[in-house]
């Protein structure tokens, strides 16, 4: 498990039902032509907290049809423990057993309450590999250094990664067979460079081809010609809420992305404006992605 990992968007019908066949397609062809070594479902760009439990198992059973599945990691976004376990158990049941899992929100709570919290996730789900996501912003929660070597210790075959979203792991952990991601391109050269695996990012949906020329140039011992650029594409994008400006950047591409989860909403004109003019002066531009 190691490169360019799109956070993918869903895809959402007209009445705001998951397109469970689109999101499948929409994964897979950013593996098969945009240079994803994967791609996460059902994160925070997937808008998981938004979505009902029934879609999700919708997707799951749609995306355990794919000759791709095993490069799919499925998020779970639920703040229930038990519909967490639950999904877990029904993603088994179709083949899948990674999974990206990020600690309740709105309540708040310390290290033991997450050591508690994923510890009985394992002892619910034991043959789970768990990719922890750490992201303050959304959880309220930062992961510590100590609590992860702590879990790792404890659970060496079920904790198996991080998704770093708030940058104050994945320049400091040193732990043998255990995967670290930053969450974003202005962290991918910086993070190979300290040994991680890769990157997870919802910008990847539009930067994975210049993601992956930095990632294939930093392994090949090559002049890293793109990540400048890539960093200041990531820059644009993240003035906005990036799902708003994904959705808004793709909808010019095909219409359906221009449907989002309520209280999500597309940018207003003049950020539109303001965000296509400054990725346009980056000289950037997203191949078309065929959506069906």
């Amino acid at each position: 498990m190691k490169g360019i990992y799109a956070a993918s968007i869903s895809i959402v019908n007209s009445d705001l039902t998951l397109n469970t066949n689109s999101t499948r397609l929409y994964a897979e062809n950013l593996i098969l032509k945009r240079g994803c070594h994967g791609v996460v479902l059902l994160g925070s760009t997937g808008q998981a907290q938004l979505i009902s439990v029934n879609e999700k198992m919708l997707l799951i059973e749609q995306l355990s049809e794919s000759s791709l599945k095993n490069h799919f990691i499925i998020g779970i976004g639920c703040n229930s423990f038990i519909e967490t376990v639950n999904l877990m158990s029904y993603g088994q049941k179709f083949g899948f057993n990674r999974f990206l899992l990020m600690p309740p929100a709105y309540y708040k709570y310390d290290d033991d309450g997450v050591y508690s919290y994923f510890s009985k996730i394992v002892d619910r789900s034991p043959d789970a590999k768990i990719i922890l996501y750490n992201f303050q912003r959304l959880s309220g929660y930062a992961f510590s250094i100590k609590i992860i070597e702590k879990l790792v210790k404890n659970f060496p075959n079920q904790i198996i990664g991080v998704k770093d979203s708030t940058y104050n792991l994945y320049d400091k952990l040193d732990i043998d067979n255990f995967f670290v991601f930053p969450g974003s391109e202005r962290k991918l050269l910086n993070g190979l460079n300290f040994g991680c695996d890769g990157v997870i990012s919802a910008v990847c949906n539009v930067t994975s081809l210049l993601a992956r020329k930095v990632y294939d140039d930093f392994h090949s011992k090559k002049e890293i010609s793109e990540n400048k650029k890539l960093c200041n594409v990531r820059e644009v994008f993240e003035n906005y809420n990036l799902v708003s400006a994904l959705h808004t950047y793709k909808s010019l591409e095909n219409n359906i992305f221009s449907n989002i989860l309520p209280p999500l909403q597309l940018l207003n004109d003049k950020q539109k404006k303001e965000l296509l003019l400054n990725l346009k002066n980056l000289n950037f531009s997203s191949e078309k992605i065929v959506v069906a």
